[in-house]
């Protein structure tokens, strides 16, 4: 029965293993050759507990961020210290590891299909549709089975989560996450990529450029008052965590300064 066993969520896990195992070794020399991934901070993650832990992120790629979390945690659960060298910590990777990603996007087609059985919890996205931002009028009701498959997922181990709900800098953090928070109590750590963007595409499966030094920072657990702070209070502590406050766009990273160059570029050549 062993080989049969599923997680809450019905997926079997020796086939998870085995897609886990697989993308792994496809995956790790975007990230391990010819891009390089820079992690600090990786110790964290070695003692946190087996469930109820909580990852935010600010978000470059659709997939690209995920799959790089997958090779972190797996790596320094094994023993790596803030590094993915030697792939063999893939061969018996974590399971109960979760992501929150958007049913549209996951049910785009065959391989974003096949990657959320690796762990995607798919939501509905209320202020979004069609690649398009809703008016206040044309958003939906939050879809409550998706806040369930969220504490289910939680119940049973870590999940990870994109509380901007968008791949473009410096958009405001949706009270969701912070709701999620509240209710659930988890252990909330942060992480900052940076890089990623350059790296691939949109969607994180094609690779873009080479030679590019990829970012990839664990933070220490926020400290989070569940009963007394505020929705707003919470909202803004994940926005100072993962590097996202208005106040940040003060200091240009050297990612957004090479965007602006490019779209100047583009600007002058249409003129």
């Amino acid at each position: 029965m062993g080989l049969f066993k599923r997680n809450p969520f019905g997926h079997i896990l020796f086939i998870k293993r085995w897609l886990i195992r697989i993308f792994g070794a496809l995956t790790h020399r975007r990230y391990r050759g010819f891009n390089a991934l820079q992690v600090d901070g990786s110790e964290i993650i070695r003692d946190l507990p087996d469930t109820n832990v909580l990852f935010i992120s600010n978000h470059q790629t659709y997939f690209a961020d995920v799959v790089a979390m997958f090779h972190v945690f797996n790596a320094s659960l094994k023993g790596r210290a803030d590094n993915i060298k030697n792939i063999g910590y893939l061969w018996d990777p974590k399971l109960n590891i979760y992501y929150v990603a958007a049913k549209e996007t996951m049910q785009s087609g065959l391989l974003p299909r096949i990657l959320a059985y690796v762990g995607a919890i798919t939501v509905e996205r209320t202020w979004r549709a069609g690649g398009k931002d809703l008016d206040k009028s044309e958003q939906k009701e939050v879809n409550f089975n998706d806040t369930e498959n969220i504490k289910i997922a939680l119940e049973d181990g870590w999940v990870i989560t994109f509380p901007q709900g968008t791949t473009k800098s410096f958009k405001p953090v949706r009270k969701g996450t912070a709701h999620i928070i509240k209710q659930h109590k988890p252990i909330v750590v942060p992480i900052v990529i940076d890089g990623f963007r350059r790296s691939f595409d949109k969607k994180g499966l094609r690779l873009k450029k080479k030679g590019i030094l990829q970012s990839f920072t664990v933070k220490e657990p926020l400290q989070i008052d569940y009963e007394n702070e505020t929705i707003e209070e919470i909202v803004e502590k994940i926005e100072y965590a993962i590097e996202q406050h208005p106040s940040f766009l003060k200091v240009l990273s050297v990612e957004e300064i090479e965007e602006l160059e490019e779209l100047n570029k583009m600007r002058l050549w249409k003129l």
